[in-house]
Protein backbone atom coordinates (compact mmCIF):
# COMPACT_ATOMS: atom_id res chain seq x y z
CA UNK A 1 0.00 0.00 0.00
CA UNK A 2 2.99 2.28 0.38
CA UNK A 3 3.27 2.81 -3.38
CA UNK A 4 -0.48 3.43 -3.75
CA UNK A 5 -0.36 6.81 -2.00
CA UNK A 6 2.00 8.43 -4.54
CA UNK A 7 0.18 6.54 -7.32
CA UNK A 8 -3.16 8.06 -6.31
CA UNK A 9 -1.56 11.49 -5.89
CA UNK A 10 -0.07 11.26 -9.41
CA UNK A 11 -3.44 10.10 -10.78
CA UNK A 12 -5.17 13.12 -9.22
CA UNK A 13 -2.66 15.52 -10.77
CA UNK A 14 -2.74 13.92 -14.24
CA UNK A 15 -6.53 13.58 -14.37
CA UNK A 16 -7.06 17.12 -13.08
CA UNK A 17 -5.16 18.49 -16.09
CA UNK A 18 -7.94 17.15 -18.32
CA UNK A 19 -5.62 15.90 -21.08
CA UNK A 20 -6.45 12.18 -20.92
CA UNK A 21 -9.11 12.22 -23.64
CA UNK A 22 -11.95 11.82 -21.15
CA UNK A 23 -15.05 13.98 -20.82
CA UNK A 24 -15.04 16.65 -18.11
CA UNK A 25 -17.82 14.78 -16.34
CA UNK A 26 -15.92 11.48 -16.28
CA UNK A 27 -12.76 13.26 -15.15
CA UNK A 28 -14.64 14.77 -12.19
CA UNK A 29 -15.72 11.34 -10.98
CA UNK A 30 -12.29 9.75 -11.46
CA UNK A 31 -10.55 12.59 -9.61
CA UNK A 32 -13.06 12.31 -6.76
CA UNK A 33 -12.54 8.54 -6.56
CA UNK A 34 -8.75 8.89 -6.55
CA UNK A 35 -8.95 11.59 -3.86
CA UNK A 36 -11.22 9.47 -1.65
CA UNK A 37 -8.92 6.45 -2.12
CA UNK A 38 -5.91 8.57 -1.14
CA UNK A 39 -7.71 9.78 1.99
CA UNK A 40 -8.70 6.22 2.95
CA UNK A 41 -5.11 5.01 2.65
CA UNK A 42 -3.79 8.05 4.54
CA UNK A 43 -6.28 7.57 7.36
CA UNK A 44 -6.12 3.78 7.57
CA UNK A 45 -2.35 3.45 7.17
CA UNK A 46 -0.81 6.64 8.54
CA UNK A 47 -3.25 7.77 11.23
CA UNK A 48 -4.39 4.33 12.39
CA UNK A 49 -1.99 1.48 11.64
CA UNK A 50 1.43 3.16 11.64
CA UNK A 51 0.68 5.44 14.59
CA UNK A 52 -0.55 2.54 16.74
CA UNK A 53 2.39 0.26 15.80
CA UNK A 54 5.30 2.69 15.75
CA UNK A 55 4.14 5.67 17.83
CA UNK A 56 2.05 4.27 20.69
CA UNK A 57 1.05 6.81 23.26
CA UNK A 58 1.21 9.74 20.83
CA UNK A 59 -1.40 12.51 20.73
CA UNK A 60 -3.28 10.41 18.15
CA UNK A 61 -4.22 8.03 20.99
CA UNK A 62 -6.01 10.76 22.95
CA UNK A 63 -9.68 9.73 22.92
CA UNK A 64 -11.18 12.74 21.08
CA UNK A 65 -8.44 12.53 18.43
CA UNK A 66 -8.76 8.80 17.80
CA UNK A 67 -12.56 9.20 17.71
CA UNK A 68 -12.14 11.74 14.91
CA UNK A 69 -9.72 9.37 13.17
CA UNK A 70 -12.34 6.61 13.15
CA UNK A 71 -15.04 8.98 11.86
CA UNK A 72 -12.73 10.15 9.06
CA UNK A 73 -11.83 6.54 8.19
CA UNK A 74 -15.49 5.49 7.94
CA UNK A 75 -16.51 8.62 6.01
CA UNK A 76 -13.60 8.41 3.54
CA UNK A 77 -14.19 4.72 2.92
CA UNK A 78 -17.90 5.23 2.25
CA UNK A 79 -17.20 8.21 -0.01
CA UNK A 80 -14.85 6.01 -2.05
CA UNK A 81 -17.58 3.38 -2.41
CA UNK A 82 -20.41 5.76 -3.27
CA UNK A 83 -18.26 7.76 -5.70
CA UNK A 84 -17.79 4.44 -7.54
CA UNK A 85 -21.58 4.00 -7.58
CA UNK A 86 -22.02 7.55 -8.88
CA UNK A 87 -19.45 6.93 -11.61
CA UNK A 88 -21.15 3.66 -12.60
CA UNK A 89 -24.54 5.40 -12.79
CA UNK A 90 -23.07 8.26 -14.83
CA UNK A 91 -21.59 5.80 -17.35
CA UNK A 92 -24.88 3.86 -17.40
CA UNK A 93 -26.74 7.05 -18.33
CA UNK A 94 -24.10 8.02 -20.90
CA UNK A 95 -24.27 4.61 -22.60
CA UNK A 96 -27.89 3.55 -22.16
CA UNK A 97 -29.95 6.74 -21.82
CA UNK A 98 -29.17 9.00 -24.74
CA UNK A 99 -32.04 11.43 -24.05
CA UNK A 100 -31.00 11.92 -20.42
CA UNK A 101 -27.28 12.03 -21.24
CA UNK A 102 -27.14 15.68 -22.34
CA UNK A 103 -28.83 16.86 -19.14
CA UNK A 104 -27.23 14.52 -16.58
CA UNK A 105 -23.68 13.89 -17.86
CA UNK A 106 -22.38 17.41 -17.26
CA UNK A 107 -19.63 18.89 -15.11
CA UNK A 108 -22.18 20.80 -13.02
CA UNK A 109 -24.24 17.68 -12.28
CA UNK A 110 -21.11 15.69 -11.40
CA UNK A 111 -19.97 18.38 -8.95
CA UNK A 112 -23.43 18.52 -7.36
CA UNK A 113 -23.71 14.71 -7.04
CA UNK A 114 -20.22 14.34 -5.55
CA UNK A 115 -20.62 17.20 -3.06
CA UNK A 116 -24.04 15.90 -1.97
CA UNK A 117 -22.70 12.37 -1.43
CA UNK A 118 -19.72 13.67 0.54
CA UNK A 119 -21.85 15.92 2.77
CA UNK A 120 -24.49 13.29 3.53
CA UNK A 121 -21.94 10.59 4.32
CA UNK A 122 -19.94 12.87 6.60
CA UNK A 123 -23.12 13.69 8.53
CA UNK A 124 -24.15 10.04 8.60
CA UNK A 125 -20.86 9.01 10.25
CA UNK A 126 -20.97 11.60 13.05
CA UNK A 127 -22.65 9.07 15.45
CA UNK A 128 -19.51 6.92 15.24
CA UNK A 129 -17.75 9.59 17.30
CA UNK A 130 -19.89 8.47 20.25
CA UNK A 131 -19.33 4.76 19.60
CA UNK A 132 -16.10 4.81 21.62
CA UNK A 133 -15.19 5.54 25.23
CA UNK A 134 -11.80 6.19 26.87
CA UNK A 135 -9.69 3.15 27.66
CA UNK A 136 -8.12 4.90 30.63
CA UNK A 137 -7.80 8.33 32.20
CA UNK A 138 -4.28 9.61 32.86
CA UNK A 139 -3.95 12.95 34.68
CA UNK A 140 -7.50 13.88 33.66
CA UNK A 141 -6.71 13.18 29.99
CA UNK A 142 -8.79 10.42 28.28
CA UNK A 143 -6.66 7.97 26.28
CA UNK A 144 -7.45 5.33 23.63
CA UNK A 145 -10.77 4.36 22.05
CA UNK A 146 -12.64 1.33 23.34
CA UNK A 147 -15.98 0.33 21.89
CA UNK A 148 -18.84 0.87 24.29
CA UNK A 149 -20.30 -2.50 25.38
CA UNK A 150 -23.77 -1.15 24.60
CA UNK A 151 -22.89 -0.79 20.93
CA UNK A 152 -23.87 -4.43 20.32
CA UNK A 153 -26.82 -4.55 22.75
CA UNK A 154 -28.54 -1.14 22.76
CA UNK A 155 -31.46 -1.24 20.25
CA UNK A 156 -30.61 2.19 18.82
CA UNK A 157 -26.96 1.24 18.21
CA UNK A 158 -27.94 -2.16 16.78
CA UNK A 159 -30.37 -0.49 14.34
CA UNK A 160 -27.70 2.02 13.37
CA UNK A 161 -25.20 -0.81 12.84
CA UNK A 162 -27.61 -2.59 10.49
CA UNK A 163 -28.30 0.66 8.64
CA UNK A 164 -24.56 1.27 8.34
CA UNK A 165 -23.89 -2.20 6.86
CA UNK A 166 -26.80 -1.95 4.43
CA UNK A 167 -25.78 1.53 3.28
CA UNK A 168 -22.17 0.41 2.81
CA UNK A 169 -21.35 -2.02 1.34
CA UNK A 170 -24.53 -4.03 0.63
CA UNK A 171 -26.58 -1.41 -1.25
CA UNK A 172 -23.65 -0.11 -3.37
CA UNK A 173 -22.64 -3.67 -4.20
CA UNK A 174 -26.14 -4.50 -5.47
CA UNK A 175 -26.41 -1.21 -7.38
CA UNK A 176 -23.08 -1.67 -9.16
CA UNK A 177 -23.98 -5.26 -10.12
CA UNK A 178 -27.38 -4.09 -11.39
CA UNK A 179 -26.00 -1.11 -13.34
CA UNK A 180 -23.33 -3.25 -14.99
CA UNK A 181 -25.86 -5.96 -15.87
CA UNK A 182 -28.20 -3.39 -17.45
CA UNK A 183 -25.28 -1.81 -19.32
CA UNK A 184 -24.15 -5.18 -20.71
CA UNK A 185 -27.70 -6.00 -21.78
CA UNK A 186 -28.07 -2.65 -23.55
CA UNK A 187 -24.72 -3.01 -25.33
CA UNK A 188 -25.53 -6.52 -26.55
CA UNK A 189 -28.91 -5.43 -27.92
CA UNK A 190 -27.68 -2.23 -29.61
CA UNK A 191 -24.58 -3.89 -31.07
CA UNK A 192 -26.77 -6.50 -32.79
CA UNK A 193 -29.02 -3.77 -34.17
CA UNK A 194 -26.09 -1.64 -35.40
CA UNK A 195 -24.40 -4.64 -37.01
CA UNK A 196 -27.62 -5.47 -38.80
CA UNK A 197 -28.11 -1.92 -40.02
CA UNK A 198 -24.50 -1.63 -41.21
CA UNK A 199 -24.59 -4.94 -43.03
CA UNK A 200 -22.02 -6.65 -40.80
CA UNK A 201 -24.33 -9.58 -40.29
CA UNK A 202 -23.72 -10.43 -43.97
CA UNK A 203 -19.97 -10.55 -43.61
CA UNK A 204 -19.13 -6.92 -44.43
CA UNK A 205 -16.44 -5.43 -42.20
CA UNK A 206 -16.89 -1.72 -41.62
CA UNK A 207 -15.47 0.38 -38.83
CA UNK A 208 -17.96 1.93 -36.41
CA UNK A 209 -16.52 5.03 -34.66
CA UNK A 210 -19.42 5.26 -32.21
CA UNK A 211 -19.03 1.64 -31.09
CA UNK A 212 -15.27 2.09 -30.78
CA UNK A 213 -15.73 5.15 -28.55
CA UNK A 214 -18.32 3.32 -26.49
CA UNK A 215 -15.99 0.31 -26.19
CA UNK A 216 -13.28 2.41 -24.50
CA UNK A 217 -15.80 3.87 -22.06
CA UNK A 218 -17.17 0.41 -21.26
CA UNK A 219 -13.69 -1.04 -20.67
CA UNK A 220 -12.94 1.70 -18.12
CA UNK A 221 -16.31 1.22 -16.41
CA UNK A 222 -16.16 -2.57 -16.23
CA UNK A 223 -12.54 -2.65 -15.08
CA UNK A 224 -13.18 -0.29 -12.18
CA UNK A 225 -16.52 -1.89 -11.28
CA UNK A 226 -15.12 -5.42 -11.65
CA UNK A 227 -12.22 -4.61 -9.34
CA UNK A 228 -14.68 -3.23 -6.77
CA UNK A 229 -16.96 -6.27 -7.01
CA UNK A 230 -14.12 -8.78 -6.54
CA UNK A 231 -12.25 -6.98 -3.77
CA UNK A 232 -15.38 -6.17 -1.74
CA UNK A 233 -16.90 -9.65 -2.02
CA UNK A 234 -15.52 -11.08 1.24
CA UNK A 235 -16.45 -7.97 3.20
CA UNK A 236 -19.99 -8.09 1.76
CA UNK A 237 -20.32 -11.70 2.93
CA UNK A 238 -18.96 -10.71 6.35
CA UNK A 239 -21.45 -7.81 6.53
CA UNK A 240 -24.35 -10.14 5.78
CA UNK A 241 -23.15 -12.46 8.54
CA UNK A 242 -22.90 -9.52 10.95
CA UNK A 243 -26.45 -8.37 10.18
CA UNK A 244 -27.89 -11.87 10.54
CA UNK A 245 -26.00 -12.90 13.69
CA UNK A 246 -25.24 -9.55 15.33
CA UNK A 247 -22.30 -10.97 17.31
CA UNK A 248 -19.69 -8.75 18.96
CA UNK A 249 -16.44 -9.28 16.97
CA UNK A 250 -14.65 -9.81 20.30
CA UNK A 251 -16.42 -13.17 20.52
CA UNK A 252 -15.63 -14.33 16.99
CA UNK A 253 -13.85 -17.60 16.47
CA UNK A 254 -10.32 -17.37 15.09
CA UNK A 255 -11.40 -18.46 11.60
CA UNK A 256 -14.16 -15.83 11.43
CA UNK A 257 -11.85 -13.13 12.76
CA UNK A 258 -9.28 -13.99 10.07
CA UNK A 259 -12.03 -13.96 7.41
CA UNK A 260 -13.14 -10.48 8.51
CA UNK A 261 -9.53 -9.24 8.63
CA UNK A 262 -8.81 -10.51 5.11
CA UNK A 263 -12.01 -8.85 3.90
CA UNK A 264 -10.91 -5.51 5.36
CA UNK A 265 -7.45 -5.94 3.83
CA UNK A 266 -8.98 -6.47 0.37
CA UNK A 267 -11.25 -3.45 0.86
CA UNK A 268 -8.18 -1.31 1.56
CA UNK A 269 -6.48 -2.88 -1.45
CA UNK A 270 -9.37 -1.68 -3.62
CA UNK A 271 -8.28 1.89 -2.84
CA UNK A 272 -4.88 1.07 -4.35
CA UNK A 273 -6.02 -0.39 -7.68
CA UNK A 274 -7.83 2.39 -9.54
CA UNK A 275 -4.73 4.49 -10.17
CA UNK A 276 -3.02 1.48 -11.75
CA UNK A 277 -6.16 0.68 -13.76
CA UNK A 278 -6.05 4.14 -15.35
CA UNK A 279 -2.45 3.55 -16.39
CA UNK A 280 -3.16 0.06 -17.69
CA UNK A 281 -6.11 0.84 -19.97
CA UNK A 282 -5.80 4.56 -20.79
CA UNK A 283 -3.06 5.23 -23.36
CA UNK A 284 -3.34 9.02 -22.99
CA UNK A 285 -3.01 8.66 -19.22
CA UNK A 286 0.26 6.78 -19.77
CA UNK A 287 1.43 9.49 -22.17
CA UNK A 288 0.72 12.19 -19.58
CA UNK A 289 2.52 10.16 -16.93
CA UNK A 290 5.59 9.76 -19.14
CA UNK A 291 5.58 13.49 -19.83
CA UNK A 292 5.36 14.22 -16.10
CA UNK A 293 8.30 11.90 -15.41
CA UNK A 294 10.41 13.38 -18.21
CA UNK A 295 9.64 17.01 -17.32
CA UNK A 296 12.09 17.36 -14.38
CA UNK A 297 14.88 15.69 -16.40
CA UNK A 298 14.33 17.81 -19.49
CA UNK A 299 14.07 20.95 -17.36
CA UNK A 300 17.43 20.22 -15.73
CA UNK A 301 19.04 19.50 -19.11
CA UNK A 302 17.67 22.74 -20.57
CA UNK A 303 18.90 24.69 -17.54
CA UNK A 304 22.40 23.17 -17.83
CA UNK A 305 22.53 23.94 -21.54
CA UNK A 306 21.38 27.51 -20.85
CA UNK A 307 24.08 27.98 -18.20
CA UNK A 308 26.78 26.54 -20.48
CA UNK A 309 25.79 28.86 -23.29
Amino acid sequence: MGSSMPANAVAIVILSRGKCGLSVCTTRYLVAMATADLLVISTAVLLYRISSYYFPGSFLDITPVCRITFVLLYANSECSVWFTVAFSFDRFVAICCQKLKTKYCTEKTAAMVLSTICTLLCLKNVPFYFRFEPGEIIENVPWFCNEKPTYYTDPAWVAFGWFDRVLTPLLPYVLILLLNALTVRYILVTSRVRKGLRGQSKGENRSDPEMESRRKSVILLFTISGSFILLWLLYVIYSLYYIIRGINPLYYKDSLYIFADVGIMLVNLNCCTNAFIYGAIQSKFREQFKSAVKFPVTSVIMLINKLNN
